[in-house]
């Protein structure tokens, strides 16, 4: 099959590409979005488009709501319109587990398939309405496969997880305060894409490690993979607590918020990597 990655250059379109070409013989192309001559792209040879293309929500400013929904809701649905026009079969697109909602306290919360979307950022709000243009052009000839992951890691990834490596090479003291988190190590993500095209699926989907994640452990085990000393202190897990009603990248840190492992679940395996053994790549 034809495959169009829709998002030229990103870590998840970069990384899911190059596991596709070394998993399968699908031919693999990627296209630029970041001009208007996307629109000239004759999508008529691709079977599937995977869109990636969007503005993440770690850095978001209110300054930027508009063009969240400009990248994020307006050019999905552009993309995908003209998809459907030029025939063809799939469309795959990169939603995100916040479109429930940010974590924004330390309250555990488990996301079931009964949890309705609820998202308390334009970020959140600008994927979902994306994906509710999507359903409106989801047919028996259009397929619309939505993925709605959790924070996804791996080699040279952005974001948050960088900076918690950064971070326990070099703090000395750190507060033992447990939690669970869910996360998508990079090449389970790219393998559940390639089954997904395999299995030309049309759906909402869950993908996550088979493990959930403890910020704890990360940091213990990149500690000492840096052969730095930390110490884990209990008596600081008051201060979490307090830093928490007024500190919101406390509550990305600590929170507990993650999916029911059944949620995840698939009639494929593609959870290949565990969570464990996704640590050792990292380095």
């Amino acid at each position: 099959m034809n495959i169009l990655i829709t998002g030229a250059g990103s870590y998840v379109g970069t990384s899911v590409e190059r596991w596709i070409k070394s998993h399968s013989n699908h031919r693999v192309d990627t296209l630029d979005m970041l001009k208007d001559t996307w629109r000239d792209a004759d999508f008529s040879q691709y079977d599937i488009i995977y869109h990636v293309a969007g503005i993440a929500h770690v850095n978001a400013k209110a300054n930027m709501e508009a063009l969240y929904y400009k990248v994020n809701r307006d050019l999905t649905i552009e993309v995908a319109q003209k998809a459907k026009e030029d025939g063809v079969k799939q469309f795959i697109f990169m939603s995100s587990m916040i479109v429930f909602h940010e974590s924004r306290s330390l309250k555990p919360e488990m996301i079931t398939s009964d949890t309705q979307p609820c998202p308390n950022g334009f970020y959140g709000d600008s994927k979902l309405q994306a994906e509710k243009g999507l359903h409106e052009l989801d047919s028996d000839t259009f397929k619309v496969c939505i993925l709605r992951p959790p924070m996804i890691y791996g080699p040279h990834s952005k974001g948050n997880f960088p900076r918690l490596i950064k971070l326990a090479a070099k703090t000395p003291l750190f507060p033992d305060f447990h939690n669970q988190r869910s996360m998508l190590y990079i090449d389970n993500l790219a393998e559940f894409v390639l089954q997904a095209v395999e299995r030309q699926l049309s759906g909402t989907f869950y993908p996550q490690n088979r493990e959930l994640s403890d910020t704890v452990e990360i940091i213990r085990y990149f500690a000492k993979a840096q052969n730095h000393k930390v110490w884990f202190a209990k008596w600081l897990n008051p201060f979490v607590r307090l830093a928490s009603h007024f500190m919101q990248p406390i509550n990305k840190m600590f929170g507990t918020y993650y999916y029911a492992p059944q949620m995840s679940q698939m009639p494929f395996e593609y959870q290949l990597v565990s969570f464990e053994e996704s640590l050792k790549h990292i380095l």
